[in-house]
């Protein structure tokens, strides 16, 4: 039962950040918090070695560098930022650079998606809807959260953490 638990809590979370972020164009520093927690306490229940989880703790600054960085210039918002490094936090250095393609190429078909969907008039039923609407408004910009989350969840399954867990 445990494993089970244990196995679903990176995914579930990856969906809330996806969702959260299609919704509201924000994704919640307890969320990102609490995704760190979790990660922190399964590696204390795998028993993950010193070296091992300084691996994944390296990985998730790393990112957290670079994000915030991305951040400064306006290329991503502060959530995305926080989501990437905690994500990386649990994925680990061999599964980070992986998930930063799957992130890229996920982004950017997403961008020019909502770019393409953007130059056409919505319908007056769905600009009712007020996250459809800011999501088509050409002022907001893209939730890239939803690239983020779905590629963690594509890298999901190469992590030591799924690994451990499936057995």
């Amino acid at each position: 039962m445990f494993n089970s638990i244990a196995l679903l809590f990176f995914p579930l979370f990856m969906a809330l950040a996806a969702t959260s972020d299609l919704l509201t164009m924000k994704i919640s520093n307890r969320l990102v918090l609490l995704l760190m927690v979790g990660f922190f306490v399964l590696a204390l229940v795998l028993n993950f070695s010193l070296q091992q989880f300084m691996m994944h703790i390296a990985a998730g600054a790393l990112v957290l560098v670079f994000a915030f960085t991305f951040f400064a210039f306006g290329w991503i918002g502060g959530g995305d930022a926080k989501l990437a490094a905690a994500t990386s936090l649990w994925l680990g250095f061999g599964i980070t650079l992986p998930y930063l393609i799957y992130s890229a190429l996920l982004g950017g078909v997403l961008t020019l998606g909502l770019l393409v969907i953007r130059r056409y008039p919505l319908p007056i039923m769905l600009g009712r809807v007020e996250w459809i609407a800011r999501l088509h408004d050409q002022k907001t910009g893209i939730p890239y959260g939803i690239a983020l989350a779905v590629a963690g969840l594509i890298a999901y399954s190469d992590t030591s953490i799924f690994q451990t867990l499936i057995v």
